[in-house]
């Protein structure tokens, strides 16, 4: 037999990962949900990289910005009494800091270009006063979600402030005994609540409790505001099982992350790491757990350029709209519909050489629409038409009109569109004047590009529009990503 080496922490986790009989299923229903999910297919979204504090717990706050810029990290969600720096000997970092330390420390994460997005877990406290001094202590800060165990289960006075403050507030879920140890409680509080009550998921502690983090992610959909992602070299708290770099456990990160994608979480990806036994340096495992998370990220480089507001619901924001007709947003579902015509929502960037990747879907056999590449200037009359590329979207058509043509000059390579009715992927890569275009992972453009038909002339810069085309068979957009080259 070969002498085959297995990694430690491979070994690890075979040996404290529970059997499926182990896991405490949240419900038949959420189950079977996570079961039926093909999180491989899923394409990772980019989600920017945070820590927790309490990862760099032996150290003070000042040490960790730096240490966060080092590592390239940009987002910090501070714990309450972490001591502050060694120029202020005794100081922690919280309600109780000076002036002259508040100061101070917006100072160094400016100029370490670091974002101090979060503060937690933190007593927030049962009296109006006291919510009031968390609450004004985080907007003196530009802290913009607190983390916490409310004690009360009532949530009235909470409501209240976060719109009055417009800070979230974000349940986090110790272990037990802690109240909000099970995600069904968490949900309870927070259901139906204002949109900036939500959940602070920590799937680490979840897997202490020997519950399938999955199952928790799937039942707090669209109340998911932070997360501390942890992963684990097995379930439950037996000897030997501690924290491990994201992807070297038992934690499902990749099917974790992808649940997050399919909910289009738009907050932070935050790291904390408890092994103890890394305490004094998790620089090592951080570097691991980045390097991980971009190994399985497909849009790793893009900008989501229709996404979320702060409210949390998806907004036109950043694109406008020319001609007759408009498109409607799905302010839940992240869709834009096409209705009337014949008109352009374009984005209000000028690029030059691009990836743009996203989904569209036609409602009916003769849905027209079309995206619009490097529209030169503005809008404001109808001769964009003649100076820029169109990938077009017609299935009824044929030849230089297929879905798939630069529209009335090159056809498509090959028919690669599903039935109406079906979100099919589009990519789209101009470099130059080379342009390439897949659908749904088949190439169906391979083109020097240059003028014909009905196109004049091609800019080497300019606007990316989405065509709208009539209101009986209209196209929806969704998932729209780009990246500048």
């Amino acid at each position: 037999m070969k002498n085959i080496a297995v990694p430690l922490a491979l070994l690890l986790a075979a040996a404290v990962a529970p059997g499926a009989a182990d896991i405490r299923h949240l419900s038949p229903e959420l189950q079977k949900k996570v079961g039926e999910t093909d999180y491989a297919s899923v394409r990772i979204k980019n989600f920017p990289f945070a820590s927790e504090a309490w990862t760099f717990r032996k150290f003070t706050f000042f040490e960790t910005v730096a240490k966060l810029k080092e590592l390239g990290v940009r987002g910090l969600e501070a714990f309450p009494g972490q001591a502050l720096a060694a120029e202020f000997p005794g100081a922690r970092f919280g309600e109780a800091m000076t002036p002259e330390q508040i100061a101070k420390t917006k100072d160094v994460l400016a100029a370490a270009g670091v974002t101090l997005y979060g503060y937690g877990v933190v007593d927030i406290g049962r009296t109006e006063a006291e919510m009031r001094k968390v609450f004004d202590f985080a907007r003196t800060m530009g802290i913009r979600i607190l983390v916490c165990e409310p004690e009360d289960d009532d949530f009235t006075l909470l409501e209240k402030l976060v719109a009055e403050y417009d800070i979230k507030i974000a349940i986090h879920n110790h272990p037990a005994p802690s109240k909000y140890h099970l995600p069904e409680t968490v949900f309870r509080h927070v259901d139906g609540k204002d949109p900036r009550i939500g959940s602070c998921a920590d799937n680490g502690h979840w897997m202490r409790g020997m519950i399938d983090p999955r199952e928790a992610f799937k039942l707090l959909e669209g109340r998911i505001l932070d997360v501390h992602l942890k992963d684990r070299n097995g379930f439950g708290t037996g000897p030997g099982v501690d924290d491990v770099a994201w992807g070297a456990g038992a934690g499902t990160i990749r099917d974790l992350l992808a649940e997050l994608t399919l909910q289009d979480y738009d907050g932070w990806l935050t790291m904390e790491y408890e092994n103890e036994a890394d305490v004094d340096d998790p620089m090592p495992a951080f570097r691991k757990s980045i390097d991980y998370v971009k190994s399985i990220t497909y849009y790793d480089g893009y900008t989501q350029i229709f996404r979320r507001g702060w409210g949390g619901d998806y907004e036109k924001h950043g694109w406008n709209h020319y001609g007759p007709g408009h498109f409607e947003v799905d302010p839940k579902a992240g869709v834009l519909k096409g209705q009337g015509g014949m008109g352009l929502l374009w984005y209000g960037k000028k690029v030059k050489d691009f990836i743009l990747d996203l989904e569209f879907k036609c409602a009916a056999e003769t849905t027209n629409s079309g995206i619009f590449l490097r529209v030169p200037n503005v809008p404001v009359s109808d001769d964009y038409i003649y100076h820029s590329i169109e990938i077009q979207i017609d299935d009824h058509s044929t030849g230089l009109h297929h879905t798939g043509a630069a529209y009335d000059i090159q056809a498509p390579l090959t028919g690669a569109t599903l039935p109406p009715g079906r979100w099919n992927h589009m990519r789209v890569e101009f470099r130059g004047s080379h342009l390439n275009v897949w659908i749904n992972d088949k190439q169906v453009l391979d083109w020097e590009a240059g003028p014909g038909g009905k196109v004049r002339d091609i800019s080497p810069e300019g606007y990316i529009g989405l065509q709208n085309h009539d209101s009986d068979s209209p196209p929806s957009f969704r998932n729209i990503y780009l990246k500048e080259l």
